[in-house]
This record gives C-alpha cells, sequence and structure tokens, in this order.
C-alpha cells in the first residue's frame, strides 16, 4: 500500500459530504462521487432543520467548505460503473470513463422519500390541494407565499402523518424516524405563516426522540394552537369547491371523523435510495429485508458493510436525522483510519513498524 492512501467515496449528501472532509483532514486522498449536478443531497429541498430551525442552505454550503481541501476531489453528474480488486486494492472505472485506485470506499449513497402516489386513497398527484412534506418544505424554501392551488389563502390545513411508513400496504414496516418530529415543526411554520389558520396533526402514534423534540411538540399545542388527533386517515376525496373531505378514525374515542380541509399534507417516509439497491450487485454487499444495506453489527459494527474494505455511512443503511447522518459519517470516518492504519503496519518492515509506533505514542 502506498503511503497516502487512495479513498473513493459514493454519495454526496450529508453523509458523504462528511465523511470525506474529515478523511482529507486526516490527509488521506479522497474522491468523491455524486450523480447529480451539485453535492448537499436532500439538503438542496429543504428550507429548516428541526429542532432548531437551522438553515438547510446554510448548512449544505458550509459541508461543501468543508469539502474544499487539498487532497478532496469532487466529480459530479458521475456514477460509479463497475468494480474489481486488482493486487489488494479496488480499481473503480466511473461513468466518465476514467479509472480510480482506491484503499476503501465509503458508500454514502442515501435515501428516497416514499412515493405518495402509492398511497392512492390519499389522492396525491391526483388532487390539487394534497401535497407532500416535501412539497411543503420547496415552498417554504422558495419563500412563495403559502395558497391553495386556487390562490386562495388556506383556512384549515391537515397534516397526516406514517405516509409510507409502519405500514402494511406500502411494505414498510418501520419507522422512518424523523417525520413525527417534521410534522410538528412544519405545523409550527405554517401557523406563523398563517396565524388565522386552523392546524390538525392526524397521526397513528407520536415518536419524538430527541431532547428538545418533546418541547417543541408541546410549544406546537401551547403557543401555536396545533391540534393533535390521534387517529388513521382512511381516504381523502375533493368536494365540488375544491376543498377536500377527509374520513379517519379518532383512535381514542373510537368514533369515525369527517374533516373538511383546505390543504392536506402528507409526511412522507424514508426508503432505500437507488444506491442501495445497486451497491449490492456491484460491491457484492448483503441488505436487509427493508431494503437497506446490512451492517456488519447494529452495536459495534454500524459503519462496516459485510465486505472488507467497504464502508457505509448515513441513510443507506436506515433513516436517520441530519444530526445523525453526520456523526455517522465521522465514525465511518474513524473507522476506515484505523483500518488503513492497521493495513499499513502489516505490510511495514519491523524497523518502520517500530519507528511509527513511537510517532503514535509521542502524540
Amino acid at each position: 500500500m502506498n503511503k497516502q492512501p487512495k479513498i473513493v467515496t459514493i454519495g454526496g449528501g450529508v453523509a458523504g459530504l462528511e465523511t470525506s472532509a474529515a478523511l482529507a483532514g486526516l490527509g488521506y486522498d479522497v474522491t468523491l462521487f455524486e450523480k447529480e449536478g451539485e453535492t448537499g443531497g436532500k439538503l438542496n429541498s429543504w428550507s429548516h432543520l428541526f429542532p432548531n430551525m437551522a438553515d438547510a442552505p446554510e448548512l449544505a454550503e458550509k459541508l461543501r467548505e468543508k469539502c474544499s481541501k487539498p487532497g478532496l476531489a469532487v466529480e459530479t453528474n458521475t456514477e460509479i460503473g463497475s468494480i474489481r480488486k486488482q493486487n489488494g486494492h479496488f480499481l473503480l472505472e466511473a461513468g466518465n470513463k476514467k479509472e480510480y485506485r482506491a484503499d476503501a470506499i465509503v458508500i454514502a449513497t442515501g435515501f428516497n422519500f416514499f412515493n405518495a402516489r402509492r398511497k392512492e386513497e390519499y389522492g396525491y398527484g391526483i388532487y390539487d390541494n394534497v401535497l407532500t412534506s416535501v412539497d411543503l418544505e420547496q415552498i417554504f424554501r422558495s419563500g412563495e407565499k403559502i395558497t391553495t392551488a386556487e390562490g386562495k389563502t388556506p383556512k384549515r390545513i391537515a397534516f397526516i402523518h406514517c405516509v409510507g411508513s409502519r405500514d402494511e400496504k406500502s411494505g414498510n414496516h418501520y419507522c422512518s424516524k424523523v417525520c413525527c418530529i417534521t410534522g410538528v415543526k412544519q405545523a409550527i411554520s405554517l401557523k406563523e405563516a398563517l396565524p388565522d389558520a386552523e392546524i390538525y396533526c392526524f397521526y397513528m402514534d407520536l415518536r419524538l426522540v430527541g431532547l428538545e423534540h418533546e418541547a417543541l411538540y408541546r410549544e406546537a399545542q401551547e403557543k401555536y394552537g396545533i391540534q393533535f388527533i390521534r387517529g388513521r386517515l382512511s381516504e381523502a376525496s375533493e368536494n365540488m369547491d375544491k376543498t377536500l373531505l377527509v374520513k379517519a378514525e379518532d383512535t381514542l374515542s373510537g368514533r369515525p371523523l369527517k374533516m373538511n380541509v383546505d390543504l392536506l399534507v402528507l409526511l412522507v417516509g424514508m426508503e432505500p435510495g437507488p444506491g442501495s439497491e445497486k451497491a449490492p450487485e456491484l460491491f457484492n454487499l448483503l441488505k436487509e429485508k427493508n431494503g437497506f444495506l446490512s451492517t456488519a453489527s447494529p452495536h459495534t459494527g454500524r459503519n462496516f458493510s459485510s465486505a472488507e474494505g467497504i464502508f457505509l455511512a448515513g441513510t443507506c443503511c436506515g433513516p436517520m436525522s441530519v444530526a445523525e447522518s453526520a456523526e455517522h459519517a465521522r465514525s465511518a470516518a474513524l473507522e476506515i483510519h484505523t483500518y488503513l492504519q492497521s493495513k499499513m503496519q502489516a505490510i511495514q518492515p519491523d524497523s518502520e513498524r517500530i519507528e511509527t509506533e513511537n510517532v503514535w505514542f509521542k502524540l
């Protein structure tokens, strides 16, 4: 192995950028591949982040700046087409027909938002005033006025939790982890923009696991008057005036419920992205029944894949918040550093190995 190992990162979202920046900071030669024309991943569609309403575009720019350092090359509009092993190294051929050598690979291919059209009973793609949490966030980001499709100011808005998560029909039995708090955050943002609007959140049960999430939920009720109804939506239909009739069951009272709303917001969950489909074939990796990539251990090997030298970072292996993705990425960088240092010492002559160990001891 050369004195300066080479690392390839596949995916330029939060996890890919954070891992690459950390590895470059440790002195490694890193090449990051992003299939889109710009790095940043899902942050490029978001306006603000829970729980402190941090500016998403600003965070994305900071991550890009962290990757503007010597030894780190970013290749956008580029995908990996093939891979083979040779003399202990990985040789990857990219879509630009160039070949890249790597001593370790980071898979950080992220996730997809659930396609709400698969829940036809909710009317997304059928009724103009049904939108997803992603659509709403892009409206927030654009700064546009929030109106119905007819240009009217909405007076009553309903959020539907767990769309595409914990759902037998969609095939996703897991919790997407961030939808509940996203709904709380977006409901508050809507109330600030439309102080006279009535806002309702229909939920199965709320899962607010962050330290500040419960406080944000209480603030949504006490300060903003947002109403939370424990109930599962059965269907939505369109009235003659383009408002929406929502039918649900209030599971606390056991009674059916009907409500007319001007806007219906579907809080869509997280699904494995295309990278989680392609990576097992390309790199001979294992994946879980839910479609996310398998880690070596849920406790002590969350950054290790089923193949030596290939590491995982971020939501390619399960739903995570932005903060969790960044933490998981930094953990991946440390694991890769340990792995490469161990390989380098294993092939050094005894005299060089002793010298290296002495240097580490002095540090």
